[in-house]
């Protein structure tokens, strides 16, 4: 799978580009603030119908513009995929494949498979369970959209559990009958949830723990650890006995919404004992892993994106990373850099066809030559 071309109107610091790409690498240069990042967030968009970097869908509209555009055009199993994307401001979001409206956004889900390399992924590791949650939760929604329907209908009854709490606890009225109702809905889908995690996270291990083997050279060991409360005992009684808790603090205290993964470098947490060079190996390893996952899952490439990895990571995490994934496994990749020189230099020396946009303030300027390998 690849994106043909892009075109942007009104995003972030863009108003107007339009882009057109190789099919292998392909690389936006410029100073830091110069709308680099901006751009792979778009292609984001298209894949994920949400940005990677920001939740709120207003605040990614041009200054005071009505609305944003981000359109693409993918190239998949032989087929063409257009996408269209539009925000308005305070208005629902419209997405379009081939021209036509989809009824959910759920249903464009796993349609086009990308995976994000950011400085922001250590997130997952210094962060709370949700950072974790979410990670997983990209990838089993994209390879499963039963998964993501009992998810998104998991939280919706949670919403409502929560609301219910709360205002039991300012009426000072209880009933049971409406609880039963919220109980049985999370119980129902959690469990669905909870078999899905665990089945994805003892197929995943193999995998993450092949790649970090490759990454420290065998010099010492990773792994992580699915924890849930479910796994504890059955989830009904769970509930009961957690009912006098959710009252007094007034949210629900138990379920798959309090899930997490634990990391762990030879059996200790990665987070109080790994040095920040190890926990960086860590994410990358995670982030190949959900790569080969993913493309098991869908016999063919995910778009990599790969956001100031020169400026964020080490010499020698940097030369793995670009021999990955200029490599035999890989076929499109998007890489910002601060360096024209540096990124002509480094891949004239990989034998792949690239292309490098120089970024300068949201504008794209004059295109570098691209360099086509003759095949």
């Amino acid at each position: 799978m690849h994106l043909d071309n892009l075109a942007i109107l009104n995003f972030k610091n863009y108003r107007q580009v339009n882009m057109q790409f190789t099919l292998h690498v392909n690389c936006f240069v410029g100073h830091n603030g110069a709308g680099k990042t901006n751009l792979l967030d778009a292609i984001h968009y298209l894949s994920f119908c949400k940005s990677y970097f920001n939740s709120f869908d207003n605040q990614n509209i041009f200054h005071d513009e009505d609305m944003f555009v981000i359109q693409g055009q993918f190239h998949k199993n032989d087929e063409t995929e257009e996408i269209y994307c539009a925000q308005k401001r305070n208005d629902r979001k419209l997405f379009k494949r081939n021209k036509k409206d989809y009824g959910r956004l759920s249903e464009h889900i796993g349609l086009l498979p990308v995976v994000m390399i950011s400085p922001t992924d250590i997130e997952l590791i210094h962060e709370g369970s949700e950072v974790r949650r979410r990670f997983v939760d990209s990838i089993l929604s994209q390879i499963d959209s039963d998964y993501l329907h009992n998810l998104i209908e998991y939280n919706k009854a949670l919403l409502q559990r929560n609301a219910m709490l709360k205002r039991f606890f300012e009426t000072r009225q209880w009933d049971d009958t409406l609880m039963a109702i919220w109980d049985e809905q999370l119980i129902e889908k959690g469990k669905e949830i909870f078999r899905m995690r665990k089945e994805f996270t003892e197929s995943f291990t193999g995998i993450f723990e092949k790649v970090y083997n490759e990454i420290s050279g065998s010099r010492e060991i990773a792994n992580l650890t699915y924890s849930s409360q479910i796994a504890e005992g059955d989830y009904a009684d769970l509930f009961a006995k957690a009912i006098d808790k959710d009252r007094a603090v007034n949210y629900t205290t138990t379920g798959v919404h309090k899930d997490d993964w634990v990391f762990l470098k030879d059996d200790h947490p990665l987070k109080k004992f790994a040095s920040q060079g190890q926990q960086k190996s860590f994410i990358i390893a995670l982030k190949i892993a959900q790569f080969h996952f993913l493309k098991k899952h869908f016999s063919f490439s995910p778009i990599v994106l790969l956001d100031d990895i020169f400026d964020k990571l080490d010499e020698d995490r940097v030369s793995y990373l670009i021999n990955m994934v200029t490599g035999k496994d890989f076929e499109q990749v998007f890489i910002t850099d601060t360096s024209h020189t540096r990124m002509k230099n480094l891949l004239d020396k990989k034998g792949k066809d690239y292309k490098i946009f120089p970024i300068s303030e949201g504008n794209l300027n004059e295109v570098a030559e691209p360099n086509l390998v003759q095949q």
